[in-house]
């Protein structure tokens, strides 16, 4: 039975919060594994954004696994899932044999979704930028309110959202932006900083998605902050990115 056969028996979600993956009692094999563990900067807003993506798998019947452990990739417990999202991680966060599998799970038609800080991992596993799109450069001081522009309006990630779209959060600057990705959202520069810090003249990709490697990839510079996670469009915005993945 394929990945995207299974999703269809999923009933129920489980979550943890703790470095070890458990399930709720008598739940079958999820379809979405959330994994958040980090080796650098831990973002406060893991532990909020883990409940509400809980929550809206509940919403969809499809049910939800989370760790931070490591040890759950393996290519026998990867073909548990349908979607692996990266949830804020940060650093390096698998060995050579987590990261063989990873990359036997998305080869295999797997989809993968990167949340903000995703791109500030594995820096020395050259497939995972190119899978993610894009590696985290650095960010101006705090956050701050900044213009977002719709680029594909037609998408699960982007279909509900304003152009423009006007938000709280940090926000990143990003190197080795892969081609051929397919740019959902583009952030104004000019919108957030000053004269002085050299703005881009142009907006320029923070959210995206492609085919890659035989898989789906989704990847969003969005989440910093807690509150993002009670936000509703930021909300839609991630879980379009996430059932597009999951090839809904």
């Amino acid at each position: 039975m394929t990945k995207r056969k299974i999703l269809g028996r999923y009933v129920l979600v489980a979550l943890a919060l703790s470095c070890t993956s458990t399930t709720t009692e008598g739940a079958q094999e999820p379809g979405i594994l959330v994994f958040s563990r980090t080796a650098a900067f831990r973002h406060a807003s893991i532990e909020p954004g883990i409940a509400a993506l809980m929550g809206r798998a509940a919403q969809a019947g499809i049910a939800l696994e989370a760790t931070e452990d490591p040890g759950a990739f393996t290519t026998t417990n990867l073909s548990r899932f349908a979607v692996v999202v990266f949830l804020s991680t940060t650093g390096d966060v698998l060995g050579p044999a987590q990261q063989e599998a990873l990359q036997g799970f998305v080869q295999s038609g797997g989809g993968f979704v990167g949340i903000h800080s995703a791109s500030d991992t594995e820096y020395d596993w050259p497939w995972y930028g190119e899978l993610v799109g894009a590696y985290f450069a650095g960010h101006p001081p705090g956050t701050s309110t900044a213009t977002l522009h719709v680029a594909d309006a037609g998408h699960p990630a982007t279909a509900s959202l304003p152009d423009p779209w006007s938000r709280v959060d940090e926000w990143y600057d990003l190197r080795d932006v892969q081609p051929g990705l397919s740019v959902l959202l583009e952030i104004d520069e000019t919108s957030y900083k000053s004269p002085a810090a050299n703005p881009a003249p142009a907006p320029r990709p923070i959210a995206w998605y492609r085919e890659f490697d035989g898989g789906r990839t989704f990847y969003t510079a969005l989440g910093h902050t807690s509150e993002s996670w009670s936000e509703l469009r930021f909300l839609d915005h991630v879980w379009g990115g996430i059932t597009w993945a999951l090839g809904a």
